[in-house]
């Protein structure tokens, strides 16, 4: 089986993964991977916004030890990106980032739904039990489609993480997922297939395949990345996560070079 390019890579630099590029870069060549991308999550303006990001003064390190893997590892194409927060208001932060280096693409996730509750962390759980489900996904997906409208991205990051602890909307979210795929036709941003989430609570890709369903209804772009935090997650499910897009009806991925998009068979 020819696996996709793995485009979700984290480094040590967001505090919260293990193994240096160079790691990454030899289990992938291990798999046969012909093509990875790291995209590591960004800095904010502010270092101390949250605990899990690289600070602004990493950004030239981390752009480093990338440059460092496509050297060690001339024989797979290693792209240089970053997982990028969607927060409204933050706009010209992201076009400051977006200027800095020559980036491959950029990942757009949305981890807030305030300035204060970043829904996927582990320690702050218990808050979801504070508030309806349908009114933290109702949140969730009116950024998520700014993020889309925003044309500010290349792809967009585990389109349903609101998923993640298993809290689910008794109510019918169709009506937000097409809103948010229609915004990302309109401005042709892909969304990924995100195997993570077949390590979390959820044990579900993302997105779920009813989404994936309507994405390629709607003729969104997907590209795929396995989240890794370790080496050893590099190219994790990829197997489960082709079966899931070609069962839906893709036979076609995304790739990015200096933010140009290209399509490759599956």
């Amino acid at each position: 089986m020819i696996l996709p390019a793995d485009y979700h890579m984290h480094t040590p630099l967001c505090h919260h993964a293990v193994g240096e590029p160079v790691d990454y870069a030899a289990r992938a060549v291990e798999l046969g991977l012909d093509e990875i991308g790291f995209s590591d999550h960004s800095p904010m303006r502010e270092d101390g916004f949250d605990d899990w990001r690289m600070f602004t003064s990493d950004l030239d390190k981390y752009v480093e030890k990338v440059r460092l893997a496509q050297k060690r590892f001339p024989q797979i194409t290693i792209r240089l990106a970053l997982e990028v927060d969607y927060i409204p208001g933050h706009e010209e932060w992201i076009r400051d980032l977006a200027g800095r280096h020559p980036w491959d693409f950029l990942i757009g996730s949305v981890h807030y739904i305030s300035d204060s509750w970043d829904f996927d962390n582990p320690k702050k759980l218990s808050r979801w039990k504070e508030r309806d489900p349908f009114e933290t996904w109702s949140i969730y997906f009116e950024r998520l489609t700014m993020a889309a409208e925003s044309d500010l991205f290349d792809i967009i990051g585990h389109a349903d993480l609101a998923k993640k602890f298993c809290f689910y909307p008794k109510t019918d979210c169709t009506p937000l997922f097409m809103a948010f795929l229609k915004a990302a036709r309109r401005t042709d941003t892909a969304i990924e297939l995100n195997t993570s989430g077949l390590r979390k609570d959820c044990r579900e890709i993302y997105p779920s395949r009813q989404i994936l369903a309507l994405a390629h209804n709607e003729g969104v772009a997907i590209t795929f990345g396995s989240d890794a935090h370790a080496p050893g997650e590099v190219g994790g499910d990829f197997g489960k996560a082709l079966d899931l897009a070609r069962s839906v009806g893709y036979r076609h991925a995304r790739r990015f070079c200096q933010r140009q998009a290209s399509v490759v068979d599956l």
